[in-house]
């Protein structure tokens, strides 16, 4: 049976002053609890979110968090924080416990590390830290293939942008929508989107954006492409300004998508059929991340996981002034 993800709007907060620790521990209890985790177990997952925010609150430039179901695990509860700076010079000596330093995010990561069930983390120095952390009550899932985040525009709380996560046995197949301009309008149309693409995931792309097209003419529509990914292809189709990369060691190969809006003007789509190594990473996202970030200038950063992938191109090619979607898809084994 295949592992369907729908996205909601990710809920941002920024790590600026004290309030946003307890802010951000209510968020990660209160969605611990409706999941079923134990009392135990969400008093550990409260004590990890409360050290972690606190180092944002403390250390961090621009910190931001985010508590959600982990996409295409949503049993778990994942921890996502993000900033622009200091960064760790030695990320598994930060780990250590006991070490710790003004300067860094390392109060308290090892222990942090403990407590999660899974984690995983990207620093380089003087550009900033992107952190994930999953937490299982029970068995531990596999690490979903695919991650996505979306940010609305400004202080927004609503965004244009959406994105889904189909996992198959043999492939993973994704959408991102963009919603024509901003607010519940756009986010209508990109919402309208995910629900037509969950009605018939396993069709071709290509099929998936004619119902997208067609169906979104009720809507002020869109940018929108599809990829299905297996262990060594990604088909590809697209109308509008969303970009799809394909990314092995420092060098990317962009994707192709027709010129357009979803819903309302553009050629018939046309999927295409990349070849690519098991070492490869597929990117998808809106405008509202700038093509110019180039995997040479982020080492070590695609072979992490997904959502860390996703978590540190939001910081480095992200815009305020758009709502953004980005969307990291690894190759079936």
């Amino acid at each position: 049976m295949d592992q369907v993800r729908q996205t909601r709007d990710d809920v941002w907060v920024r790590a600026e002053d004290s309030s946003a620790v307890g802010a951000v521990r209510r968020m990660a209890t209160h969605l611990a609890e409706t999941s079923g985790f134990s009392p135990e177990r969400t008093g550990q997952i409260a004590v990890a979110v409360t050290e972690a925010v606190s180092n944002l609150v403390k250390h961090a430039v621009q910190g931001m968090a985010l508590v959600r179901p982990c996409p295409g695990a949503p049993a778990l509860v994942e921890l996502i924080t993000l900033d622009r700076g200091p960064g760790m010079p030695d990320v598994a000596r930060a780990l250590r416990d006991g070490y710790s330093t003004s300067g860094t995010l390392g109060i308290g990561l090892g222990a942090i590390a403990r407590i999660a069930s899974r984690y995983d983390v990207h620093s380089v120095p003087g550009e900033g830290t992107a952190l994930a952390m999953q937490f299982a009550d029970g068995d531990l899932p596999a690490l979903p293939p695919a991650s996505g985040l979306t940010r609305p525009i400004g202080e927004e709380l609503e965004t244009g942008d959406s994105f889904a996560i189909n996992v198959g046995d043999e492939a993973t197949t994704v959408l991102v929508c963009d919603g024509l301009g901003h607010g519940p309008l756009a986010a209508r149309a990109s919402h309208e989107a995910v629900e037509l693409f969950l009605g018939a995931p396993d069709d071709d792309p290509a099929a998936i954006l004619r119902r997208l097209h067609h169906g979104l003419g009720r809507t002020r529509g869109g940018a929108a492409a599809v990829a299905r990914v297996t262990a060594d292809s990604v088909t590809y189709t697209g109308i509008g300004n969303i970009s799809g990369w394909i990314v092995h060691g420092d060098q990317r190969q962009g994707m192709i998508s027709a010129p357009g809006i979803t819903g309302h003007q553009g050629r018939r789509p046309r999927q295409y059929v990349y070849e690519m190594d098991a070492h490869a990473t597929v990117v998808l996202h809106s405008d509202g991340l700038t093509d110019r970030w180039n995997p040479a200038a982020l080492p070590g950063l695609f072979a992490r996981s997904p959502a860390v992938i996703a978590a540190t191109l939001l910081r480095e090619a992200g815009s305020r002034r758009d709502d953004a979607c980005v969307v990291i898809v690894r190759p079936r084994s």
